[in-house]
């Protein structure tokens, strides 16, 4: 429902582009999965519907498997996850200004973790407001986000208009205002530096998925052994 909610708030969605990153979109699809497994397993164990335990039971264990192999390649083939999340970042920068819900998700990344760009700031080139080419009329030309100016003790005011014409300026002058290191670099070093809570949290989301299978398994063999009985 938060999903659609925020779908339907949405005054217009021109850009066509940024479909399958859109934040409202992920909470839709997650949504419907959610809904039709759990009708799947709660109806099924009340009726003692063998189908749908056994539609249950299988979408669990789809789910389960397509988690587990995202986790292994991603591990196995770093680069390419590497790459594949850069494309969906680079997506986020260029429509940055052209939806809400990818702005607030990239000022929410930049400043949890204090990062700027992909690679480095200037990235956001990639924007067509944010483009620094000297023909580009926007008056935010040059300029980054406001979630990639390091925040200046005491400041009651966020100044949403530091970030200005840094890309102008080379490397050492930017990082006097801004996070000098990209996402992609700060994103492994917070996995490296959080080992235990990335292992943990992987638990966590294992665990009740496979109990789920097993316990699904279980009340279907009970029912054909009560079935049986009966003829």
């Amino acid at each position: 429902m938060i999903g659609v909610y925020a779908k339907v708030q949405k005054a217009t969605d021109t850009v066509r582009d940024t479909f399958l990153i859109d934040p409202a979109v992920v909470l839709i699809a997650v949504g419907v999965v959610m809904f039709f497994i759990t009708f799947c397993g709660c109806v099924g164990a009340l009726r003692d519907n063998i189908r749908l335990l056994r539609a249950f039971s299988f979408s669990l264990t789809l789910v389960f498997l397509t988690q587990l192999s995202i986790a292994v390649l991603g591990f196995f083939y770093s680069d390419q996850t590497r790459h594949a999340v850069g494309t969906f970042v680079k997506k986020a920068i260029v429509h940055y200004r052209d939806d809400l819900d990818l702005q607030n998700l990239m000022d929410y990344i930049q400043k949890e973790f204090k990062c700027c760009g992909w690679n480095d700031y200037t990235d956001w080139s990639w924007n067509l407001y944010f483009n620094c080419t000297e023909g580009n009329p926007s008056t935010e030309r040059c300029a980054v986000p406001f979630s990639c100016c390091t925040p200046i003790p005491g400041e009651a005011v966020i100044n949403t208009m530091c970030g200005f014409g840094v890309q102008a300026q080379n490397s050492l002058e930017a990082d006097r205002s801004i996070y000098p290191v990209g996402c992609a670099d700060r994103a492994v070093v917070w996995i490296e530096s959080h080992l235990l809570l990335v292992g943990a949290l992987t638990l966590g989301l294992a665990l009740p998925q496979i109990a789920g299978i097993v316990l699904s398994q279980i009340l279907i063999t009970q029912i054909q052994d009560e079935i049986s009985a009966v003829l």
